[in-house]
C-alpha cells in the first residue's frame, strides 16, 4: 500500500518560534520525514512509502529541538485512492502505480499558550491553555480527537503530574495548569500531551520547556 504525506503536512508542522504567544508550536515531523524521501523522485516536498496490505499497527516518531512526538495508528490496504485531485499520489504522477494510496491519519497538535507580551506566564496562579488536534487537509474524512490527557513538569521533564483538561468544541481541549512560584520551576513549565481519536489512533508529544514563568 502506498501512502502519502504531502508538502502541506510538512509545512503545517514546521516549528515556528517556541515563544509565539498565540500559536505556540506544533508537532515537528520534518526530521523523521527526511528518512522517508528515498522513494520520492520529487525530493522532500512529498513523502510516500509502501506498507503491507494487511491491517497493522504502526509507530512513527520524530524529535526536533527537544520536542518528542510519537504517533501510533492503524493502517490497511485502501480499496481505492483517497486523495484530492489537486494533490495526487506519486504513483499517479510518475505512472508507476503501486496500488491505491491515501494519507495516514496522524494526529497533529496545535497550542494556544496564552502568554503575555514578554512570552511568559504568571507564576503562582492557574494558567489556561488550549490544545487542538488536527489532521492533514488531504484526509477526506478525518476521525475526531475525543480524548486528551495533559501533564506538566516543573523540573525540566524529570517528573510529570496530571493537570485538568476539559473538552471544548470539536478536537479542542482546555487545559488548566497550577503554575508554581517561579523559584519552584526555574527551568520553566514542560508539557506532555496524549491524544486519542475515534479510530484509536494516538499521539504523545513531550515538550520539556513549553514556557517560562514571571
Amino acid at each position: 500500500m502506498r501512502t502519502d504525506l504531502s508538502k502541506e503536512s510538512v509545512a503545517m508542522n514546521s516549528a515556528p518560534s517556541r515563544w509565539c504567544r498565540t500559536a505556540g508550536f506544533a508537532a515537528v515531523a520534518a526530521a523523521a520525514l527526511i528518512a522517508l524521501t528515498a522513494c520520492n523522485p520529487f525530493g522532500g516536498d512529498v513523502v510516500a512509502y509502501d506498507l503491507p496490505a494487511a491491517s497493522a499497527r504502526y509507530s512513527f516518531q520524530a524529535q526536533t529541538a527537544g520536542t518528542k512526538t510519537v504517533w501510533e495508528y492503524t493502517s490497511d490496504q485502501p480499496a481505492k485512492s483517497d486523495v484530492p485531485q489537486s494533490s495526487p499520489c506519486i504513483g499517479d504522477l510518475t505512472q508507476q502505480k503501486s496500488g491505491a494510496c491515501r494519507p495516514e491519519p496522524l494526529i497533529f497538535l496545535r497550542y494556544d499558550l496564552d502568554l503575555g507580551l514578554d512570552n511568559t506566564a504568571k507564576a503562582g496562579g492557574v494558567h489556561h491553555i488550549t490544545v487542538t488536534g488536527y489532521y492533514q487537509d488531504r484526509i477526506s474524512t478525518p476521525p475526531t480527537v475525543n480524548k486528551l490527557r495533559a501533564e506538566a513538569s516543573f523540573d525540566g521533564g524529570k517528573t510529570w503530574r496530571p493537570v485538568r483538561t476539559k473538552a471544548g468544541k470539536q478536537n479542542t481541549f482546555a487545559v488548566d495548569i497550577d503554575n508554581p512560584r517561579r523559584d519552584k520551576a526555574p527551568e520553566g513549565v514542560g508539557l506532555r500531551i496524549s491524544a486519542t481519536d475515534s479510530a484509536g489512533n494516538t499521539v504523545e508529544q513531550t515538550i520539556p520547556k513549553a514556557y517560562q514563568l514571571h
